[in-house]
């Protein structure tokens, strides 16, 4: 009685087995479905797995190209001497030894030329691949990547040096069409000298600012190096680093450094500054026009310099930027003073009258030092009385007892 009790009971009329049948068939469709549904999950899982299967054997197979690079041997540095007919050169390896090889065939014949760095195999030393030109790391520090603020209008009293340096500089640079139309060639270089502070690198600054040209700025005792031809090698890859950014402006600060008079060399040091003295003037005119290439000199003891160096061609135009006159310290003054808070009885040409013999850097200490003695007295402005004491206290030299009696005074 028990097993015929857990038995469903069959239905006992058409109606009933109609009902049964129809729960029958929804529960399958139902489960149907489910089973559908399961089986697209599955298969969608399928897929993305293989996808990752994919990227993963294709991080695989780049793994171990990277592998495998990393264990070949190293490519020899040669330096190709001659082009033979053909596929066929000589190159110069890194160990000193000349051979006659082949090169690859993916390299374009015309970049095959002699003086080209290229790598060699270890082997076979073929040339797998032509390098760029390389050049010393302190050619790329001479660089001036930002533009200097200095203007023309921020220097006071050199207006008749400015047109010059702006006629050899900036003109061919900006319009060479006007010295084609007449007929000459522009200033290849221009040589500033004068007593130090008087605004000779400012200038050179202000001429960077105005153009848009490469501007590599270089100091006269960078170029002399230690080790034989180390000196001329920086002089030769500066002048070809200036004509491959063309137009370039060199500027050569303290040029009397490496461009002093050669004189019977006694030590290997004064020989070595010869020979960069030499391959500067190479340089500067030599068997190659170096195109738009501007060079401006400075320096402080233009009697020292060597005479070659001073003939035109080389040096075009020579300025003197002398001692500023009283309108030229005038003029300086009102520069350094324009964002000045000054008092109403503060007479710049007064001032300009007591700082005879004073040079631009004088004056812009002396402007510093009167806005030093206004805050220290507490004013709200420069007055007259602030540059007497900046005058007194800013003496013509610097062994003067005023002017060491007075140091410390300001924060006393």
């Amino acid at each position: 009685m028990a097993e015929s009790a857990r038995q469903p009971q069959e239905p006992q009329n058409p109606e009933e087995l109609y009902r049964y049948l129809l729960d029958r068939v929804t529960n399958m469709e139902t489960r149907n479905l489910e089973l559908r549904e399961q089986l697209r999950q599955i298969e969608s899982d399928k897929r993305y797995i293989e996808t990752q299967k994919i990227r993963y054997e294709r991080e695989v197979r780049k793994l171990k190209s990277e592998i495998e690079q990393l264990r070949s041997p190293p490519l020899v540095i040669g330096t190709i001497t001659d082009v033979i007919e053909g596929n066929r050169v000589i190159v110069r390896s890194s160990a000193g030894p000349r051979f006659m090889v082949r090169s690859s065939m993916c390299i374009d014949p015309d970049k095959l030329k002699p003086g080209v760095r290229c790598t060699l195999n270890q082997q076979s030393l073929a040339v797998i691949d032509i390098l760029p030109e390389s050049y010393d790391a302190q050619i790329y520090g001479m660089e001036v990547v930002e533009t200097p603020d200095e203007c023309y209008s921020d220097i006071g009293g050199l207006d008749p040096q400015i047109n010059e340096i702006r006629e050899a500089v900036e003109l061919p640079l900006k319009r060479p069409e006007l010295f084609e139309k007449i007929g000459i060639e522009p200033p290849k270089g221009v040589l500033l000298f004068g007593p130090p502070g008087t605004g000779k690198t400012l200038l050179a600054r202000a001429v960077a600012h105005e153009t848009n040209a490469y501007f590599l700025r270089v100091v006269g005792s960078e170029l002399v190096q230690k080790y034989i031809g180390e000196g001329a090698r920086l002089v030769r890859e500066l002048f070809d680093l200036a004509k491959k950014k063309s137009p370039t402006i060199i500027f050569i600060d303290e040029i009397d450094a490496v461009g002093a008079s050669r004189t019977e060399a006694t030590t290997s040091g004064d020989r070595e500054v010869q020979r960069t003295l030499m391959q500067l003037l190479a340089g500067m005119d030599g068997f190659e026009r170096r195109g738009d290439v501007k060079i401006i000199g400075a320096t402080n003891r233009i009697d020292i310099l060597d005479r070659a160096l001073l003939r035109p061609g080389r040096f075009d135009r020579i300025i003197e930027i002398p001692l500023p006159d009283v309108e030229g310290r005038l003029a300086i003054l009102r520069v350094h003073t324009r964002g000045m808070n000054l008092d109403g009885g503060v007479g710049l040409k007064e001032i300009a009258h007591l700082t005879e013999g004073k040079n631009g850097s004088d004056l812009k200490a002396i402007c510093m030092e009167a806005g030093m003695f206004a805050i220290r007295g507490e004013h709200e402005a420069v007055t007259r009385q602030d540059f007497l004491d900046a005058i007194e206290k800013i003496g013509l030299d610097f062994d003067g007892h005023k002017y060491i009696s007075n140091y410390g005074a300001m924060f006393a």
